[in-house]
């Protein structure tokens, strides 16, 4: 069953807490899209006009040998039908163009970072204070970036969403800003971290991450800048992680490590200096004790960093630090450290930067400003009821079975999913544009029928998309005379019959969030342009009955305030083409139950339903409500609907096709339902590069582990790939029992293809992750930790989730994908045992992480940098007895490296693999192994500036034995003086004797 376990090390901020490293000040562990296209995305009107023109020259100019053919014989139909063909690929290549260099997301404006949205969630109560606090930690971060890398970047503008009930006059109101798109959030504490500021990373090294995470705690107490640093240092640091793809340069679990027969503290840069030491429960220091089995220290030890350093680096490691102001370079990075920078990324976090990230060719081309940033600016806008007009095609092309899926999910959208006080408009379009429903606001059930009842049922006529369009915003704009942070769900399954190029950019320039759904292979293109640039969602569902992918669709169309608990959730989604039974199981776990809802859809003729509780009440048609006209069956769940398995057995006795839905919401106020949210790491892709599927389980931020989930991705053209997602930290995945799950996906065929997740509990194996993270004292006075929060259990059951991501598009440059080599090994790690060494890693695939590769090549050195800048240099160990295991598989193999390895030996190891096309893969991290002889006692280990303990004593000794050579010294003198005296008058009592006698 279900129960709190562990979380592993896959959040790095988890490292930065527990990492070992103390100031002087602080002596608790601490270690704390694209690239920008605005000049041309700004520029999208001159783009096309640029484009218009170059096409109407070469369709002048450049018509074809077998359309001037055709034009002989006294025909213009082939020419014409060649220019339009022609006109649609240039349209599809410039909005491919636009859609890579455009999005709602951060951008670099000049020098300056703009559209960095800061959402506060709708857990978080009023307090204006957190405004100020938002606008003094990016006011200072920007002038820290601005000298972090160069002078050459700064934070230009910023907007802070709050949520719906604050109150206030001056919240203006929000256009595409919404919680669940934000890249920086303010919520409650995620339980792994407590106040500690953390980036959620899915990605590989130099990928975007997922979102920024700071808690209403951590800005408004004052005191904890005295814990982690300035706020502004630590969100530059956050922001390298989310922006840049680096990771920490310091490592809680392996906070020390063997380097040149000596022990050195896991940091970037080696110039930061520091002294070893214990703290004992009476907070005194002493020296650090010697695990015999390592021969590191033992656990407890601390690096404790010297106030005064000579080094400005590493922000990666210890942002806290006042020397600290930037990344680590190439020329004075730790390759050896054994840290999640290296691991991932084996280079200096400044080269990932230049190289590898987001903003790479932008920061490359940048010169640095003349003279320090202006503050940012920031706007305050607030997202109060939503607001919806659904925008639907009844054209010709809908008919038949189209219009009744269109109303069947439209529907369920509004009978489950858009939540109350929602205003919720209508319109239809086809040869004219209609309003069926103006803005009603959804107050009882009452009123979510009377607007299902409006739902169009007949399809006829063209397809004039600009027509709805503007009688959609026309609807919007009546309630306050615009359409700003509104919705629109717009629905077509065809080209546009008008010029639906000439009426986007309005639409998108009403600061409306249009979602739209393209349900068949030749809907617009244009779409996806409408989606992508207002911060809506693209689904292309298919029309096959048996898909239920439009119901997905439209159920995934939430707009989250970051209060999962009012939200609904997909239980289940399934379909089957039968004539016989139709069987399955829905768990409701604990965490959810209120609202629940069964929907049952039918293509010919209504089937025998039966559905019985986990107690065995049994659930029959006279219990459900019946839709003749849409071919559906209901069940609601009266009141909280019992937690367990649910059985499901559908009867018919033709063939025809059958599909569940199933939808509840949370049963407490204080218990968070388990979500899934799922998407692909690119949404347009030329086939160069491999994609990435990401299902992240979780539980109001608490990881969910050992869960099966299973994606399934359908082309339009029909073709069908299903993957298993792994949270093993091999391959896709990057970080392994973080809730994560992930694959890499290859098969890659032209078109828009669709993204469907389904979660379920494996074998009573899944549990959330969670631990206590301990932080810093808030002062010089040393305390004792505070005691761990154990690991209960809590049994939610089992249970099941689906969920619907946003569709991605292939372009791909040649006829077929790429052959992808192996993927890269990131978790090789070595052992020395007497003269054996043993290797362990996850196994690649022959296609990065599927199938099975062809070998292995390992090699060794004496030299970290030579295995990673010459990996053919290095020895080679025979691997002619290794076979590799199918992808996922765990390899261990030991070998003699036929040398004498010496007491005191650092060894570094590599692995690249091939494939059957002799495709290799990179070289794998850098694993070391050293082999020390265990003490025959525990030892103590030596400071440069010794023991505290042991420097009292001295300075007191020293400081006696000056005394006391001063004392000896003085006595002397004086004698001698004395001494010097009596000679002096003996001398003159004889002298004067003399006179006398002469």
């Amino acid at each position: 069953m279900p129960r709190f376990a562990r979380h592993s090390l896959r959040r790095r901020k988890r490292d930065s807490l527990r990492c070992r490293f103390l100031s002087s000040s602080c002596t608790r562990p601490i270690c704390s899209m694209r690239a920008s296209m605005a000049n041309v995305s700004g520029s999208v009107h001159h783009l096309l006009g640029f484009f218009s023109l170059r096409f109407m020259v070469s369709s002048l100019f450049e018509t074809p040998k077998h359309a001037t053919h055709f034009r002989k014989k006294g025909s213009g139909v082939a020419v014409h039908l060649y220019n339009r063909a022609m006109y649609s690929r240039m349209v599809f290549v410039l909005l491919w163009m636009l859609l890579l260099s455009t999005s709602t997301g951060i951008k670099l404006d000049g020098n300056g970072y703009v559209d960095v949205v800061i959402a506060i969630s709708s857990n978080v109560p009023q307090d204006n204070r957190l405004i100020d606090k938002i606008k003094e930690m990016v006011t200072e971060g920007s002038l820290y970036l601005y000298h972090a890398l160069d002078e050459k970047v700064y934070f230009k503008e910023a907007t802070i969403l709050v949520p719906p009930q604050w109150n206030g006059t001056n919240f203006t109101k929000a256009k595409t800003e919404s919680f669940g798109k934000a890249k920086i959030r303010i919520d409650n504490a995620n339980p792994s971290y407590g106040f500690e500021p953390y980036t959620n990373q899915y990605g590989e090294c130099g990928a975007e991450g997922e979102y920024i995470h700071f808690t209403p705690e951590y800005l408004l107490n004052d005191t904890l800048t005295e814990l982690y640093g300035s706020r502004g240092k630590i969100f530059v640091h956050e922001w390298a992680h989310l922006r840049w793809g680096v990771f920490d340069e310091c490592n809680g679990e392996k906070p020390f490590y063997h380097s040149n027969g000596g022990i050195e503290a896991t940091r970037c840069s080696k110039n930061i200096k520091g002294q070893f030491y214990e703290v004992t429960a009476g907070g005194s220091l002493q020296q650090c004790s010697i695990d015999p089995q390592t021969s590191l220290p033992t656990k407890g030890c601390m690096f404790f960093l010297d106030r005064n350093q000579i080094t400005n680096s590493s922000i990666m490691f210890l942002p806290s630090l006042n020397a600290v102001t930037t990344f680590c370079h190439e020329n004075e990075h730790n390759y050896e450290a054994p840290n999640m920078q290296n691991k991932k990324c084996e280079k200096a976090t400044w080269t990932v930067i230049f190289e590898d990230s987001v903003d790479k060719d932008a920061l490359r081309s940048l010169k640095p400003l003349q003279s320090p940033p202006p503050p940012p600016s920031f706007k305050v806008v607030q997202r109060k009821q939503r607001v919806v007009c659904l925008i639907l095609d009844v054209s010709g092309s809908m008919a038949g079975s189209r219009i009744l899926q269109q109303q069947q999910a439209a529907t369920h959208f509004l009978r489950n999913i858009i939540e109350n006080q929602a205003r919720v408009g209508i319109v239809a379009f086809s040869t004219l544009a209609s309003t069926l429903s103006p803005l009603t606001t959804i107050s009882s059930d009452t009123t979510r029928e009377n607007l299902i009842k409006l739902l169009p049922k007949v399809a006829g006529g063209w397809t004039n998309m600009c027509l709805g369009l503007s009688q959609g915003l026309q609807i919007l704009r009546e309630d306050n005379g615009d359409a700003l942070g509104d919705e629109i769900i717009f629905l077509t399954d065809g080209q546009a019959t008008d010029n639906i190029a000439g009426c986007v950019p309005s639409a998108i320039q009403s600061g409306a969030i249009i979602h739209t759904l393209a349900f068949s292979n030749s809907a617009a293109r244009e779409l996806t342009e409408m989606a992508n640039k207002t911060g809506g969602q693209f689904l292309s569902p298919n029309d096959k009955t048996t898909s239920n992918q439009l119901m997905d669709a439209f159920a995934s169309l939430t707009l989250s305030t970051g209060d999962y608990i009012k939200e609904p959730v997909q239980l289940e989604s399934v379909g089957a083409r039968t004539s016989d039974w139709f069987n399955g199981t829905v768990s409701v776990d604990q965490t959810v139950g209120n609202k629940t809802s069964f929907v049952i859809i039918y293509e010919t003729s209504f089937p025998s339903v039966y559905i019985q509780s986990p107690s065995g009440s049994v659930y029959t048609q006279t219990n459900m409500s019946h839709d003749v006209s849409q071919k559906t069956v209901t069940l609601k769940i009266p009141g909280t609907a019992e937690h367990g398995d649910w059985k499901y057995s559908i009867q018919t006795t033709i063939l025809q096709a059958l599909t569940l839905t199933v939808t509840s919401q949370a049963t407490q106020a204080d218990v968070p339902p388990i979500i899934v949210k799922t998407h692909m790491n690119q949404q347009f892709s030329d086939g160069t590069k491999p994609m990435i599927v990401f299902a992240e389980v979780s539980q109001s931020y608490r990881p969910v582990i050992n869960a099966d989930v299973w994606a399934t991705l359908e082309s339009e053209t029909g073709s069908i790939h299903i993957l298993q997602l792994l949270d093993n930290g091999a391959g896709a995945d990057a970080f392994q029992n973080d809730g994560i799950y992930s694959r890499y996906f290859t098969k890659m065929v032209n078109g828009r293809s669709s993204l469907k997740v389904r979660v379920k509990n494996q074998d009573g194996q899944t549990k959330f992750a969670a631990l206590y993270v301990p932080g810093c004292v808030l002062n010089v006075q040393l305390s004792p930790p505070k005691p761990p929060i154990f690991e209960e259990p809590l049994d939610v059951g089992n249970f099941t989730r689906t969920d619907t991501g946003e569709s991605f598009m292939v372009k791909l440059s040649g006829q077929a994908p790429s052959n992808f080599p192996p993927n890269r090994i990131t978790d090789l790690s070595a052992e020395i045992q007497e003269d054996t060494v043993l290797l362990n890693w996850t196994a690649p695939g022959e296609d990065l992480d599927q199938g099975t590769a062809k070998s292995y090549e390992i090699r060794w050195s004496f030299d970290l940098k030579m295995l990673r800048f010459n990996f053919s240099n290095g020895h080679e160990v025979n691997t002619t007895a290794v076979s590799p295991q199918k992808a996922g598989s765990v390899e261990q193999h030991s070998f003699n490296l036929n040398i004498t390895i010496q007491n005191g030996t650092t060894l570094f190891f590599a692995v690249q693999s091939e494939d059957k096309q002799k495709a290799k893969s990179e070289t794998s991290n850098i694993a070391q192994a050293s082999k020390i002889l265990p003490g025959p006692k525990p030892q103590g280990i030596s400071n440069p500036g010794m023991n505290l303990t042991v420097l009292v004593i001295s300075l007191c000794v020293v400081t006696v034995v000056l005394c006391f050579i001063v004392v000896v010294v003085v006595c002397a003198v004086k004698r001698r003086k004395r001494s010097a005296k009596s000679d002096m008058a003996l001398i003159i009592t004889n002298e004067g004797q003399n006179n006398l006698y002469a």
